[in-house]
């Protein structure tokens, strides 16, 4: 037979704490290994027990659970069960490592327990506001690698008209990033003078005549 998963509950209030033990100690399958009543004492705990799950409120004195989380998920799988649907409090929890968010009055007593097992098996599981959240955040990643690939594009095809060679595009890639003749020189294994000479081609192709201004123009979106 299988050990039950330790859980952790994590909750300010005391009356909330019971109510989510008396439904997880109808699981023979759970355990709850300990009750704490902020952030700081969640992590006494998570660090000497090394429970699976931390059931983890948000709204609570000493040390909430947003800034916490982080170094709770050393420890512990994080399903944070709270009455706060705040669409930012949700990205940040699921940012620094919540593998589930329930919301209280959006799950039933054995919605918690199967919320509970899967997160120990290393799912996820959310409250129907939190993965609207999670799926805004995807959406957002989505659009902003779109735009970041279309100003990749417009400034690839900008390039390629000002014909400058491989060699001085890896010059100016490191004037671009404040390094003086010499740095660039140590890094790509040439010469002063060859790294001068290069600058004045690169200079021409842009049709700029300071080291300024050839950055600019070479970093315009095209």
């Amino acid at each position: 037979m299988s050990a039950a998963v330790g859980v952790l509950v994590v909750d300010d209030n005391p009356i909330v704490r019971a109510a989510v033990r008396g439904i997880l100690d109808g699981d023979d399958a759970l355990r709850v290994v300990a009750e704490a009543a902020n952030g700081r004492e969640a992590l006494d705990a998570a660090r000497r027990l090394r429970p699976a799950v931390t059931l983890l409120d948000h709204r609570m004195p000493v040390a909430d659970g947003l800034s916490v989380i982080g170094r709770l998920s050393q420890y512990s799988t994080v399903l944070v069960l709270t009455s706060d649907d705040h669409p930012e409090l949700i990205r940040g929890m699921l940012h620094h490592g919540a593998r589930g968010y329930l919301v209280h009055g959006e799950f039933d007593p054995l919605e918690l327990l199967r919320a509970v097992h899967e997160v120990a098996r290393g799912r996820g599981w959310l409250s129907p506001v939190a993965a609207s959240v999670a799926a805004s955040v995807v959406r957002d990643q989505i659009d902003r690698e779109r735009v970041q690939h279309r100003h990749a594009e417009r400034r690839r095809l900008a390039r390629s008209h000002f014909g400058l060679t491989d060699r001085e595009e890896d010059v100016m890639g490191l004037l671009c990033q404040g390094l003086s003749n010499a740095q660039i020189a140590r890094q790509l294994l040439l010469t002063e003078k060859t790294v001068k000479n290069h600058l004045n081609h690169v200079f021409a192709k842009l049709h700029v005549r300071s080291r300024m201004e050839a950055v600019v123009r070479w970093t315009e979106p095209g």
